[in-house]
């Protein structure tokens, strides 16, 4: 199979897809992510009878968030500098290990550090599977678009069966079983990539320069302090907001930008997201897609329950479309990215986005008939293929190539720094039990959101289809 590449100039050239192979053997390490974060939701409350806590539980929750958004772009850069396979794959070792220790966790505060621990290493497989792809791509004068589909494909599916695997492993073992869950898809993972992928390219380097000063180290801990304060501040942001945190992300993300725009070598090149409005336009959309994203994936749930009176495995079948549907949709929209490029991908998919808030808005209530709030569910699952595939499209085809890695690391913390914007707008909007009036309000955030992501998908589409198949 071929794929097309569409430039500016409308030059057309035929490309050979990247061999599936590739992508599936990744796309195997890249499923840890989105199955830590959602397995965890069903054993929280086991764990905290087990551990005599309370709402302290749900740093089990963000502990993975906050070590992911800062592991992400860090795991991006080694890949860049260091190796993505190695990085991949050192990723999966530090998986391996926890999980393995984390069962024994002797009280909850060990618990969460391996879910710290956790996240840094699932963080490592996105960003570095990315830079894997494009490498590979490069080297073949292949498309990476397929594979690219392939690793949304992935990440949908993952997030629609997280919640049903954890289920199954917590009723019929314990909460430890999720945790043990992680050995055997880390070694399939890992034997694949070893067996399947090539090795990375010898790492060519100036000497005269330490490996230290080409990672960055200052610039990495501003960046790990600033992003701290500022996931703290919204993880805050339903209870008691820590506005005292400004005082720490403010002075030290100023510091952290005045230091890289006169680094040589980087953490984050700020001096690329001033001068490229594209790339800086992908991870704010990014953002705010996924703030639209967590909103309903978490909040709908949460409104079955308690103004529906669904049983939880009622409330797991209604809304199991959203991630299911978004999963079919990605293999429409990577066929439609051969030949067009992220921008139709975009315009579909914030227009999906208008027409699933403004049935949450005005179509939905306590009394609406099962067989509609699937449907709703379905119809909300429509844009996440769609907006998923063209925003990471749109992030991969801006980045230059030899930042792919840190570019890919970006995009996976605008998600979790939106994430974390969920969570506070859903306490916002509901103000207490899920009602009606509340969904209703969810329902309307979505909408503002996706208007705004469809004032800038047409602004992108008057600008013209962009080249993605041959990077």
């Amino acid at each position: 199979m071929t794929a097309t590449a569409v430039s500016a100039d409308t030059h057309v050239v035929e490309q050979p897809d990247l061999p599936r192979r590739y992508a599936g053997a990744i796309g195997l390490g890249t499923l840890l992510q989105p199955l830590n974060s959602s397995m965890i939701a069903v054993a929280l409350v086991q764990i905290g009878i087990d551990f005599h806590a309370g709402t302290e539980t749900q740093w089990l929750v963000s502990g993975l968030y906050l070590a992911t958004a800062i592991a992400a772009p860090t795991a991006g850069r080694l890949a860049d500098l260091l190796g993505a396979r190695r990085v991949f794959l050192s990723g999966l070792v530090l998986v391996a290990l926890v999980s393995a220790l984390a069962p024994f966790a002797p009280t909850l505060g060990w618990l969460i550090a391996a879910r710290v621990l956790l996240g840094i290493g699932t963080g490592a497989q996105f960003p570095s599977g990315v830079a894997m792809i494009r490498g590979m791509a490069d080297r073949r004068k292949a498309s990476a678009v397929g594979a690219l589909g392939l690793l949304s494909i992935f990440a949908q599916t993952s997030a629609a069966l997280g919640p049903s695997i954890g289920g199954f492993l917590v009723g019929t073992f314990d909460w430890q079983a999720i945790f043990i869950f992680n050995l055997p898809v880390a070694a399939i993972a890992g034997i694949c990539v070893l067996v399947l992928v090539p090795r990375d390219p010898p790492h060519q380097r100036d000497t005269s320069r330490s490996i230290w000063r080409e990672i960055d180290l200052p610039g990495l801990v501003l960046f790990s302090a600033a992003m701290t304060a500022v996931m703290l501040i919204l993880l805050s942001l339903a209870d008691h907001p820590l506005w005292w945190l400004l005082a720490v992300a403010i002075p030290v993300g100023v510091i952290f930008v005045v230091w890289e725009r006169r680094a040589a070598s980087p953490f984050v090149d700020v001096r690329l997201l001033a001068t490229s409005a594209t790339l800086s336009m992908s991870y704010l959309r990014t953002m705010l897609t996924y703030v639209a994203f967590y909103a309903i994936f978490y909040g709908l749930p949460g409104w079955l329950e308690q103004s529906r009176k669904l049983d939880p495995s009622k409330v797991g079948l209604v809304v199991l479309p959203i991630a299911a549907i978004g999963a079919l949709t990605v293999i429409g929209a990577t066929r439609l990215a051969r030949s067009r490029g992220p921008g139709p991908l975009l315009l579909i998919g914030s227009a999906g986005l208008l027409v699933g808030g403004s049935a949450l808005t005005f179509g939905v209530h306590s009394g609406t008939p099962i067989v509609v709030l699937v449907l709703v569910s379905a119809v909300l699952g429509i844009p996440n293929g769609f907006n998923g595939l063209g925003n990471q499209l749109a992030v991969y085809s801006a980045a230059p190539a030899e930042e792919t890695g840190a570019a890919a690391g970006l995009f996976r913390t605008s998600q979790y720094v939106g994430a974390n914007l969920a969570a506070a707008a859903i306490a916002l909007v509901y103000s207490g039990p899920a009602t009606d009036a509340g969904l209703h309000r969810l329902g309307y955030l979505v909408v503002g959101i996706a208007a705004l992501l469809l004032v800038d998908a047409l602004r992108q589409s008057r600008s013209g289809p962009a080249s993605v198949a041959s990077r």
